[in-house]
């Protein structure tokens, strides 16, 4: 007869109120410690140690935990609160041991640090830890200097009434995102920043807005949406993603504006592709193209890109091959200043990089021809610059893995390195990813010595 589990006392200190969080998500996912352990690539008996109190738990084994007991990154983000009390309690008995040392930089308590008896926003009613906890992914960042942020102690309150200068915050900090998020990839401190100015945008909508304001308003929030669920998308935060995706068409839905709505469903199809659900991302696309003869034509080559990746991951090779021709037709037809300014990301480079990607798959589950793949991707990789480093990055890689399949291995690795190079400055689940799949093909000639050299390059930036 197994022995009762004992009971937790979760005030009894942060680590053990977390602790109580994994046993109450372990618990109502139907798991025991034993079943739960190989799953996350940790003990079974780590796992009664955390539950217990008795032992930390890192944050990578907080991230394996809430993906596979589908929390919606509840762990994760309590593994930020409870570490920061830890540190809080550090600088505490430093304080009490004595001076600080010159020159020793005072860190002021952000009210995270508080968040156990605290209410969040302001708000004097009490807080249930785990509902705030799941839907606190968004929390609040206005258009404010960073350092200003990280010391405050206080949080940022809303405007009493919109004013076109908070609209333009919004656009800005979404333009900012979509820069970093392109250039260093979605995980990291852009992901801290893109899903504090959503939350933050959310407020905005419910503060009173003169009427002349409003669809700049939804518009501006709309934008927003897409670039912070494009960056949670690349960090594999896809709960996330999808509220700010969802959030972003009702957006555009209100604002009625039609070119966004499209970029939106552009991106949920992408993501789901990516997640092994072809067939939704094949839906996506098709809502995306309703009323195509509202969108520019190079919004509608993006929208037959992401059809043509949902065919090529489905090995359908005609539904692939001429939903790549409706987009090489559309983007022959596009002009660029007909196009939203968001859209100049959208150039030949971007084109021929997503229209390989489905003929890839092609190459892979269909034994294609991989010439006009490779040629594509060609394309993409030169015309990147090191504003889209990722794009580059997973484009070089996408390639080297073509070739090092189907191809010439020598220049597979030549490849290979030279994506290495971008993919080591960006923190980007995807690009690791394909990273982990270019070393799949790579192991097929691992007694080559260059082959060796590269997996040898590709496990060390991995662990990095």
């Amino acid at each position: 007869m197994p022995r009762p589990e004992k009971q937790l006392t979760p005030d009894a200190s942060p680590r053990d109120w977390f602790g109580h969080e994994v046993r109450y998500w372990r618990k109502k996912r139907g798991h025991s410690a034993s079943s739960l352990g190989p799953l996350v690539q940790a003990s079974p008996s780590l796992i009664e140690k955390v539950e217990k109190g008795r032992a930390s738990c890192r944050r990578d084994l907080a991230e394996r935990l809430d993906e596979v007991l589908t929390t919606g990154g509840v762990l994760t983000r309590a593994w930020g609160m409870v570490s920061g009390e830890s540190e809080k309690r550090r600088r505490e008995t430093e304080k009490n041991a004595g001076p600080s040392m010159e020159g020793t930089v005072q860190a002021h308590q952000g009210r995270i640090l508080g968040r156990e008896t605290s209410s969040p926003l302001g708000s004097t009613e009490p807080v249930d830890r785990r509902a705030f906890l799941a839907n606190s992914s968004l929390a609040a960042i206005a258009s404010i200097d960073l350092a200003a942020l990280v010391a405050s102690t206080t949080p940022h309150e809303p405007p009493t009434k919109i004013r076109p200068k908070d609209i333009t915050a919004v656009l800005s900090v979404a333009e900012d995102i979509h820069r970093r998020d392109n250039a260093h990839g979605g995980g990291g401190l852009v992901g801290v920043l893109a899903g504090r100015a959503m939350e933050w945008a959310v407020r905005l909508l419910t503060v009173p807005c003169p009427e002349q304001l409003r669809a700049p308003l939804y518009t501006a929030v709309a934008r927003l949406g897409v670039v912070v669920g494009a960056s949670r998308f690349d960090a594999y935060a896809h709960d996330d993603a999808r509220i700010a995706f969802k959030i972003s068409a009702d957006c555009a839905e209100e604002a009625n504006d039609w070119h966004l709505r499209a970029k939106v469903f552009s991106f949920l199809a992408r993501q789901a592709v990516w997640i092994g659900d072809p067939d939704t991302g094949l839906t996506y696309a098709e809502k995306g193209l309703v009323r195509a003869d509202r969108l520019t034509p190079t919004i509608q080559a993006m929208l037959h890109t992401a059809r043509a990746r949902a065919f090529g991951k489905m090995g359908d090779i005609g539904g692939a091959t001429a939903a790549v021709g409706a987009a090489d037709d559309a983007f022959a037809r596009s002009n660029p200043q007909d196009d939203p300014p968001w859209m100049a990301y959208y150039n030949e480079a971007q084109h021929d990089g997503d229209t390989a990607h489905a003929l890839y798959d092609l190459v892979l589950l269909k034994d294609q021809n991989p010439g006009q793949a490779s040629r594509r991707f060609e394309t993409a990789i030169e015309g990147h610059d090191d504003a889209y480093a990722r794009s580059r990055a997973i484009s070089g890689t996408k390639l080297a893995s073509l070739l090092m399949a189907k191809g010439d291995p020598q220049q597979a690795t030549a490849i290979g390195h030279q994506a290495l190079t971008d993919a080591g400055h960006l923190t980007s689940r995807r690009a690791a990813d394909d990273l982990k799949e270019l070393n799949r093909f790579a192991a097929r000639h691992r007694r080559t010595p260059e082959v060796a050299y590269l997996r040898e390059r590709i496990a060390a930036t991995l662990q990095a």
